[in-house]
């Protein structure tokens, strides 16, 4: 199929996704994997920049990052709330693009949005795979192996880790597309993200990386066990 991706990340809004899993998409689209984002609303509430300076930001920082594809499902900023219509939009997306694997934001957040987004995500990924769910399309029944959750704003101790180190500048510079909201200006109005908010998920994810060795590493959360095919001595089973 022409759509069908091998990773599907969702965010709340344009820049979500790049803060919690900039390196990991770069790293995968340098190996030639398909990746799409799907930011579920157009952030028209935020307090700097607009919907279209936001919009051609997004697209810059997913060229940088080498995705195939972005989506923007237009829910309404501050109004995600776990519906049966929010869950139907997501669910389609995921139909249509047939993805291996989803990403969402981890559900503990100061951001009410992206929690509520985690949740949104988490019941489409079930309802997808279910043959007489119905959506407002022809895509057929699909669900994914594995969903699996970013950090945006947390610090959390991961259960599994990235390394982003030949990534990093990647997912610096995807960040510093957003100029919007990242970067502080006469005009600004004074924010978390204006005050070094990168220079911050930057340290965060140097952290990661001392945990297991490396320069930088992205952290993630699961609900169910990983099953890997080594053994405890590292062979191949």
């Amino acid at each position: 199929m022409e759509n069908k991706l091998d990773i599907l990340a969702f965010g709340a809004h344009a820049d979500d996704v790049e803060i919690g899993m900039g390196g990991t998409i770069a790293k995968y689209a340098a190996q030639g994997k398909k990746i799409g984002i799907c930011d579920l609303t157009a952030a028209e509430l935020s307090s700097n920049g607009t919907v279209g300076i936001r919009g051609k930001e997004a697209n810059e920082a997913g060229r940088i990052l080498g995705i195939s594809v972005r989506e923007n499902l237009h829910l309404r900023d501050r109004g995600l709330f776990l519906t049966e219509d929010s869950i139907r939009q997501v669910a389609s997306i995921i139909r249509k693009y047939r993805p291996q694997i989803i990403f969402a934001p981890y559900s503990i957040d100061r951001h009410p949005d992206h929690g509520n987004c985690s949740k949104i995500v988490e019941e489409a990924f079930f309802s997808a795979g279910i043959r007489k769910y119905i959506t407002m399309d022809e895509y057929s029944p699909h669900r994914p192996s594995q969903i699996y959750f970013y950090m945006i704003n947390g610090f959390h101790k991961p259960d599994f880790v990235i390394d982003i180190t030949d990534y990093m500048d990647k997912k610096i510079a995807s960040l510093n597309a957003y100029q919007s909201q990242f970067q502080k200006t006469a005009e600004s109005f004074d924010t978390p993200l204006v005050n070094g908010y990168i220079e911050t998920v930057e340290a965060r994810e140097k952290l990661f990386g001392k945990e297991v060795g490396v320069k930088y590493a992205e952290g993630f959360k699961v609900k169910a066990p990983l099953v890997l095919n080594r053994d405890l001595l590292g062979e191949t089973e």
